[in-house]
């Protein structure tokens, strides 16, 4: 094999590698991205779920002493 052939075939083996690389990052970064939007939509209710409760809080009768005190 010649210097030459040589050289292109490490370069597509590096190209290779690389393409492989960038597909494995890229199902990381699309499992990830999933993840976070999950993170966001339970976030999304947990706030609206505190909000309500504060909401109910602020109706409720304030304590008072009972009236023999």
């Amino acid at each position: 094999m010649s210097d030459e052939q040589s050289r292109i075939t490490t370069l597509e083996e590096t190209v290779a590698y690389q393409a492989k690389t960038i597909e494995e990052l890229s199902d990381q970064i699309a499992e990830q991205w999933k993840v976070i939007e999950q993170t966001r939509h339970k976030l999304d209710r947990l706030t609206e779920r505190f909000l309500t409760l504060e909401e109910q809080s602020l109706d409720a009768p304030g304590i008072a002493k009972p009236p023999h005190y």
